[in-house]
């Protein structure tokens, strides 16, 4: 049987059949279309080791000598617990498309397992495995994983931590002999999930070094893991993390593992980005692509008003956001029957008659007559056990004791449960809920809230964590279904689930519960990894934080909420006079650069002082590009220097432009005389600001710089690059 050789975008896997089974031999950089003869590439076998070399496979199995973590690993009864999976078929698809289908088959276990994969356009791999359950008796699933093989030159593990309100923070080690393993037992994603895994040679960096990365597209309990065995070899893998008992297939029934998704890089971690950007921007669904607009300026309520929702403050809020420029209005937690605080209410879906007797009508067609879209504010996974909906059905809520015997729930957190969306009542009940608010409502968005880990997660005494997240899955899709034109928010007590699988069913996901400009400049950075800036929500919070009680000038939080899906959480009816014309002009600036930053290419500087970050977006063709030079700490020099200007085309000639916060802010900057360029622009070569950069200003510690770039050739820079807003 021919090799599998899929080769797309500069990325290569290459497959070998010649023992039987599916033995992966690379992964990594293109190896171009001439390959040696492969049957002459086994590897030495050393003393007191297995008498063939041994295979690594595509599910790495002990039956063919694999003494690392093992892909398959399942029983029946405890019978069959070792598979010897041998390649029965391979389906190769031809012409434009990049992929191809493996099956494997055990007999003697009873098992099949087709595994599908493909490499999209930008290099992005995508791999998932399906299991079926060919014998007579019940195949009790523990574990089904994807891997990959790393290249020996990666010597370095990069992966992501955090905890409420500082997620996606990024954490570093040495590649060691043995298993690293990050597990997420949330029932969600995890405030801790490392977004991404990836290895890589040493020191590898934003533009430099070569990088291996996964993400598994799961919402629920997963691992990720990099597991060097001494035999040499390193792989790299995920695998969605099952409960005790979790899957137990009946004969002909079967399992589907999520998608893996895969990355390598010869350019560091912008390269991952590149690829990850280039499949999510070309899904039909992707916002945009599939409504055709702009991202539209948000005005979430929440930290305006929080659970006070009298009539005149709402209206008078959205006629001070309509000034403004916001183009999109959300109502927050608090709307719905009994919900006066955090306590009570969740679950009963309907328009509170005492706060709304007119319903919800009048703020909506008072918010939609500003030109405004109105959103609202729900959290269907959930109820209080405080709710008519609790107190009606409590064997509605999940836990780990039979629904029907009266068991002991779970702890509680933020003073709610989890309602067992695998219950079928259950489910269509929230659904009918849903469907009904959207239908007689003229609703634009939903900001869709998960607030609590799912520990204990059980139906019907059962663990079911996976049932549980396919369940929302298919409430999703079904509504998404039914209202097409409704856009979905995935908030997770912000940031805990922020992954590809609720993102294929969702318009964005909100970063982190915290607006501080600070921490949202590493929380931005490094979700920005993966995810691109139009589907992280990312907004300008009060002056002094509600989570840190920071206070931040505006400039700093403006430019941090530029680079997402940018909004305000602000009480916006008091500001004075100069907070609201530098906000308008902030708003607008926004909208100017929207279209680049929303299609873009993410670039980020190796910037060797701590204290300075600097990242920006450049068009495909490299004739604009919008950066952020930030400063989060005092640096250890008097001047920063000149600073690169990374990603654009080298022999061009470029006009760079500061436009924000004007030379002039003396809350911004910390100078006698700022750099002579800084007040009316500078020409020079993209290789120029690449290598010898500019001498940049000297910022205060948490403020920050806007630098427009356009081709000196292009349109009249002036005119494409507006007046600065002014900031005093």
């Amino acid at each position: 049987m021919e090799p599998l050789h899929l080769r797309r975008s500069g990325t290569s896997l290459l497959i070998d059949f010649s023992t039987g089974e599916a033995a992966m031999l690379h992964f990594g950089a293109d190896l171009g279309p001439a390959l040696p003869d492969l049957s002459l590439l086994g590897d030495a076998v050393p003393r007191s080791a297995h008498d063939v070399p041994v295979t690594l496979g595509l599910i790495p199995q002990a039956s063919s000598g694999w003494r690392g973590r093992p892909g398959l690993r399942g029983h029946r009864n405890g019978q069959a617990f070792s598979a010897r999976l041998r390649v029965v078929a391979v389906e190769r698809t031809e012409g434009e498309q990049c992929s191809a289908v493996i099956t494997q088959a055990d007999p003697d276990a009873g098992v099949t397992v087709r595994t599908e994969i493909r490499i999209n356009h930008g290099g992005l791999l995508q791999l998932r495995h399906r299991l079926e359950n060919d014998g007579a008796e019940r195949y009790s699933l523990d574990e089904l994983a994807a891997v990959l093989p790393l290249g020996r030159a990666a010597t370095e593990i990069l992966d992501l931590t955090g905890r409420w309100c500082r997620e996606s923070h990024p954490q570093r080690l040495p590649l060691r002999q043995g298993t690293w393993v990050r597990s997420g037992r949330h029932g969600r994603t995890g405030h801790d999930a490392s977004l991404l895994l990836a290895a890589g040679t040493p020191g590898f960096g934003n533009r430099h070094g070569q990088v291996w990365a996964v993400h598994l597209g799961w919402s629920g309990n997963h691992e990720s893991f990099v597991d060097a065995t001494a035999d040499g070899r390193t792989v790299m893998g995920a695998s969605e993390l099952l409960g005790s008992g979790e899957i137990s297939l009946a004969p002909n029934a079967s399992y589907e593992t999520p998608w893996l998704f895969a990355a390598y890089s010869a350019a560091g971690l912008d390269g991952i980005s590149d690829a990850f950007y280039s499949w999510f921007r070309g899904r039909p669904h992707h916002p945009g692509m599939r409504t055709g607009k702009a991202r539209p300026v948000v005005l979430n309520v929440w930290e305006a008003v929080y659970f006070d929702h009298r009539m005149p403050v709402l209206l008078e809020l959205a006629a001070s956001a309509a000034r403004l420029g916001v183009e999109r209005y959300v109502l927050d937690d608090g709307w719905f029957r009994g919900r006066r605080n955090d306590r009570a209410g969740l679950g009963d879906w309907y328009v509170d008659e005492e706060l709304w007797p007119g319903g919800l009508s009048p703020l909506i067609d008072a918010v939609t007559g500003h030109g405004m879209e109105f959103g609202l504010w729900v959290e269907p996974e959930m109820v209080n056990e405080d709710s008519d909906l609790a107190r009606a059905h409590p064997d509605w809520i999940a836990g780990p004791a039979p629904a029907t015997g009266g068991g002991r729930l779970p702890m509680q957190w933020r003073h709610q449960q989890v309602l067992d969306l695998v219950n079928p009542e259950a489910w269509q009940y929230i659904f009918d809920r849903l469907d009904a608010l959207l239908s007689e409502n003229r609703i634009s968005y939903l900001k869709w809230d998960q607030n609590r880990d799912l520990t204990e997660m059980g139906h019907d005494g059962r663990s079911s964590v996976h049932a549980q997240t396919q369940a929302v899955y298919r409430l999703l899709d079904e509504l998404r279904l039914a209202h097409p034109d409704v856009e979905i928010e995935s908030c997770s007590s912000g940031g805990a689930r922020v992954d590809l699988g609720i993102l294929e069913r969702t318009d964005r996901v909100w970063g982190s519960d915290c607006n501080d400009a600070l921490e949202r400049q590493t929380i931005q950075r490094w979700t920005g990894v993966v995810v691109p800036p139009e589907l992280v929500g990312s907004h300008i919070g009060p002056t002094t934080s509600h989570t840190t009680a920071r206070t931040h000038d505006l400039s700093f939080r403006a430019i941090t909420a530029m680079f997402g899906h940018f909004g305000l959480e602000w009480d916006v009816r008091h500001l004075t006079d100069s907070e609201r014309t530098e906000l308008a002009g902030a708003i607008a600036l926004f909208k100017q650069y929207r279209p680049l930053l929303h299609s873009g290419r993410m670039v980020r500087a190796d910037e060797p002082d701590p204290a300075l970050r600097l990242h920006g977006v450049v068009s495909h063709d490299g004739g604009e590009a919008l950066y952020a030079l930030v400063s989060v700490a005092t640096s250890f020099a008097e001047v920063p220097g000149r600073i690169c200007l990374p990603g654009l085309l080298p022999e061009a000639t470029y006009r760079v432009d500061a436009v924000y916060p004007a030379a002039g802010d003396k809350r911004a900057f910390l100078q006698a005389v700022p750099p002579a360029w800084l007040s009316g622009g500078i020409e020079a070569t993209g290789r120029f600001l690449a290598e010898s950069g500019l001498p940049m200003p000297i910022l205060n510690p948490e403020h920050g710089q806007l630098l427009s770039v356009r081709r000196a050739n292009a349109a009249d820079p002036a005119a494409s690059v507006g007046h600065p807003v002014r900031s005093s």
